[in-house]
């Protein structure tokens, strides 16, 4: 297991090495694998990269992102500006069913509200919408359509989590209860917990995850 001190040092350091991220700009804290991040950013987008790129580090088992978006002059869009951008950029995303997306925004705040078919739906909604200039936080509302929940569905949520790593599928425990799912167990990465719950979220009919996967440092 990695000393506070190491995974601050390696925490650092993958901020450092991402091209995305400006690192002056975020202070670090380790304490027994909880990563604490602290500071001021220009981006939204940038915010959601360094979460990104903590959990690449071996060692963190947890995050606390206390980090403000500070949007500098040349970032600054009023909101109707904004609305806009968010309009376009839904109705150009392929994967995403943006006549039936509802998005406000207020003091640079997206919301996202409506109902689509897919997890992937929901989830690609958000991400057209993340990097956008003036959006200082996005908020996801979007629910999924209920549909029929097939027979065996755990059995097919750990197959495919099997087709990506059999041996982190085996300490993986899938509950099901009508169109809800919990994940319980142990892995050794955020990707491997990551991959778990794209897994069950791909599932026909299911229309919650509860994510319980621990990493292990």
């Amino acid at each position: 297991m990695k000393t506070d001190a190491q995974l601050k040092k390696d925490v650092t350091a993958e901020l450092d090495w991402d091209p995305s991220i400006n690192a002056s700009h975020v202070g670090v804290a380790a304490a027994e694998g909880v990563v604490t991040l602290t500071g001021h950013l220009n981006t939204f987008a940038e915010k959601y990269a360094i979460e990104r790129a903590v959990q690449r580090v071996e060692g963190v088992k947890a995050i606390a992102l206390e980090i403000d978006v500070k949007l500098e002059p040349g970032h600054k869009r009023s909101d109707s500006e904004i609305a806009g951008a968010v309009e376009s950029a839904l109705a150009w995303h392929a994967l995403v069913p943006a006549e039936r997306i509802q998005a406000k925004v207020e003091k640079g705040w997206v919301t996202l509200k409506g109902e689509v078919d897919w997890e992937y739906q929901r989830q690609n909604a958000e991400k057209a919408v993340r990097p956008l200039t003036g959006v200082v936080g996005v908020s996801n509302l979007l629910t999924l359509k209920p549909s029929v929940t097939p027979a065996k569905v755990a059995d097919r949520i750990r197959d495919a989590m099997a087709r990506h790593a059999e041996r982190e599928a085996k300490h993986i425990e899938v509950m099901v209860s009508g169109s809800a799912v919990t994940l319980r167990g142990m892995v050794d990465s955020w990707a491997e917990r990551n991959a778990a719950f794209g897994a069950a979220w791909s599932a026909p009919g299911v229309l919650s995850v509860v994510n319980e996967i621990k990493v292990e440092a």
